[in-house]
């Protein structure tokens, strides 16, 4: 079965060429639209996209602006949840989809919950990947140490090991090759002929505006309101970010949801894990 996809754009509101890939599949159920986090793009989803469309699935894989190949904001004010969320309801009104399955990490766990707090009848579905209503100050701080930094690198190889200096204790098990692997995902090759990060970095602006010390908004009644449709929730067994005291409650309000551990992973696990992959799966068929 065809599993390639095509590069496609849309237009955000405020003026921005938006990109996505789109890997074709049946008519007859809702697609599955993939959400990358933070510094983070549709690379990601390299291996699970093309997994779930062999089985049949339309999938959609947005870059989210200032990531990838979409294109980058003026104003960095507008890289926000709500605003991806914006972005993502235009790319569903151009294609005209009424109701799709969501695989959220973190950021786009974040904007799925966000979408559910005032459309829930959008989410036929539901992956949440290592994120959720509360998140812990040990992880915010960790990424706020890393995101928009800058740095570039001579190789692929000195971009490896950067990230293994960084994410290291998230994926212990991890060798040179997934290090790699990782790189050529979150980063590439600029005009300059160094490797950089590929995202914006005025995209770490909001996020070290913000005021540590305000309170964070309740999304538990965004996370309650995906109830009553196929939820999985997936951790990563040594997340800073996502607690699993958070775990645990998110399994008591929502019993009814398949709730899995990856283990040797912190923030994020990958999705290309057999224990994640299953677990999709088994959402996918509840949704089919």
């Amino acid at each position: 079965m065809e599993t390639t996809f095509t590069d496609r754009t849309w237009q955000s509101a405020d003026g921005l060429t938006l990109h996505f890939r789109d890997y074709p599949g049946s008519s007859d159920r809702p697609p599955v639209v993939c959400l990358h986090g933070l510094t983070r793009n549709a690379r990601d989803f390299d291996g699970l996209a093309a997994h779930i469309a062999k089985q049949g699935w339309r999938v959609l894989v947005p870059d989210m602006r200032g990531r990838g190949e979409s294109e980058y904001a003026s104003d960095s004010a507008t890289y926000v949840p709500p605003t991806y969320v914006g972005d993502l309801l235009g790319l569903l009104e151009q294609e005209a989809i009424e109701r799709f399955v969501s695989i959220g990490t973190s950021m786009g766990g974040l904007m799925t919950m966000l979408l559910a707090a005032f459309q829930p009848q959008r989410i036929a579905g539901v992956a949440l990947n290592d994120v959720g209503p509360v998140l812990e100050q040990t992880g915010l701080d960790a990424i706020k140490e890393y995101v928009g930094q800058g740095r570039s690198f001579a190789t692929w190889m000195h971009a490896a090991r950067a990230l293994e200096e960084t994410h290291g204790a998230s994926y212990p098990r991890f060798q040179t090759e997934d290090w790699i692997a990782m790189a050529k995902r979150g980063l590439t090759l600029s005009s300059s002929g160094r490797i950089v990060f590929d995202y914006d970095m005025k995209i770490a602006e909001p996020i070290l505006a913000a005021d540590s010390n305000a309170v964070p908004p309740d999304l538990w009644p965004a996370f309650e309101a995906l109830a009553d449709r196929p939820v999985l929730l997936l951790r990563g067994a040594l997340s800073q970010l996502l607690s699993a005291s958070v775990f645990d409650e998110m399994q008591r309000r929502m019993p009814e949801a398949l709730a899995v551990t990856v283990p040797d992973k912190g923030h994020t696990p990958t999705l290309d894990e057999p224990e994640a992959r299953a677990a999709i799966d088994a959402m996918l068929a509840r949704v089919a």
